[in-house]
């Protein structure tokens, strides 16, 4: 299954991303059929044509708005997706990114959300550009959404409410409440690069912020944004499989992955604090956990905690180290590694089901071996060593039934 990385540079708006799928290929008629479900296709005209910005050629979403008098609150807008006939999944959606545009603005205002009117999300262009992304990923069903950190501009934007400092005050509670980083340059353009509806889309569909380390590029499309730049105004959407997925989905083992090492000393906590921070961290995903005493500072007995984990978690790790544990300071460092593919598994053997583990050599042979959690556990239930438990493991192992593919 591929993955799509959002590409938005010069920043992100909804007819952007709109615009880039399509001419990644989603059809036009899945738009146009998710659209017909809220009732609004009396309301506009929706172009989809093509169109450069500085020489570089992609697809520009135009809409003619019929009707320039409704403005909509959110009440009336979660009526009109309730009511809509459409999957479930793609419902839940587009109410998500709805949802958060009339929270962020109902929070900036000082006003109940559910009676707030505003331009932002009751304008027939923001409800054709969310309904349309939305149903884009619905129709794509990628394994992951990733995203580049984006750009906001600077200066002031004419909106209902008066002149505005960019980024918009209801940018900036999304991009709060998502806690999502974004990138801030003294020679940043001027203008309002990333609109309310494009972060609320990002904030809502995409799952990494990390640009992949390594991957491959299947297909892209491009949308054209309407601001005049001294830079390419456009969205890029790739399909892509990261370096992992290639490799895992040829068989080639092993495989080179980027991991992160966080470590800190800690002289300060009990040996049963320190027990249970490092089962968390193994419950959260770490790949692995290790711990040595150490004689720190005034002959106090410390402990030395490092923990290997993958690239995507080391923001969400760092979080877990201050509140879990003592440490004032943490180190952290970037590193590659190769690792075996593996998978798990089970085999029929004398003592029944038994779960095993299997890794692939470079050469493409297969070893594998119970888990020792199995071994300790038939050591106990039939009174035996461990050597002759593996003993009859070995001789009466049947055919191997995996649980997962390799990874």
């Amino acid at each position: 299954m591929e993955e799509i990385f959002i590409e938005c540079s010069p920043g992100v708006s909804g007819d952007m991303l709109l615009g880039a799928f399509i001419d990644l290929g989603v059809p036009k008629n899945i738009i146009e059929k998710t659209l017909t479900c809220f009732g609004l296709e009396k309301l506009y005209y929706l172009n989809f044509r093509e169109s450069k910005s500085c020489s570089i050629r992609g697809v520009k979403v135009e809409i003619e708005k019929i009707d320039q008098s409704t403005k909509r609150d959110w009440s009336s807008i979660k009526n009109l997706i309730l009511k809509a006939q459409l999957e479930k999944k793609l419902k839940k959606r587009i109410y998500e990114v709805f949802e958060s545009l009339a929270f962020a603005e109902g929070i900036v205002h000082g006003i109940d959300p559910e009676k707030v009117h505003f331009h932002e999300i009751g304008a027939i262009d923001s409800l054709v550009d969310i309904i349309g992304v939305c149903a884009s990923i619905e129709y794509l069903k990628p394994k992951k959404v990733f995203c580049n950190e984006p750009t906001l501009g600077r200066g002031f934007v004419q909106t209902d409410h008066g002149k505005l400092s960019i980024p918009s005050p209801a940018v900036i509670e999304l991009l709060r409440k998502k806690d999502i980083k974004v990138i801030s340059r003294i020679d940043v353009i001027e203008g309002e690069l990333s609109t309310p509806t494009g972060i609320a889309l990002l904030c809502n569909l995409v799952e990494s912020f990390n640009i992949p380390n390594k991957y491959s590029i299947n297909s892209y499309g491009v949308g054209i944004g309407n601001l005049e730049l001294s830079c390419p105004n456009l969205v890029r959407v790739l399909k892509i499989n990261t370096d992992n997925e290639n490799l895992i989905h040829k068989k080639i083992s092993p495989r080179y992955e980027e991991i992160s090492i966080q470590e800190a000393l800690i002289d300060d906590q009990t040996s049963e604090e320190i027990a249970n921070l490092l089962e968390i961290f193994r419950k959260q995903g770490a790949h692995d956990v290790s711990c040595q005493t150490i004689n720190m500072k005034k002959n106090r007995t410390g402990f030395s905690i490092q923990v290997i984990l993958p690239i995507e978690k080391q923001e969400y790790f760092r979080k877990l180290w201050f509140q879990y544990s003592n440490t004032i300071g943490l180190r952290e460092r970037k590193e590659f590694r190769w690792v075996l593919l593996r998978r798990r598994g089970e085999c029929l053997t004398t003592f029944g089901n038994i779960k095993f583990k299997q890794s692939m050599k470079p050469d493409g042979t297969i070893s594998m071996k119970p888990e020792n959690d199995e071994i300790l556990r038939l050591q106990i239930e039939h009174n035996k060593t461990a050597q002759e438990v593996r003993r009859i493991i070995k001789e009466s192992c049947n055919e191997f039934k995996a649980f997962e593919d390799w990874k």
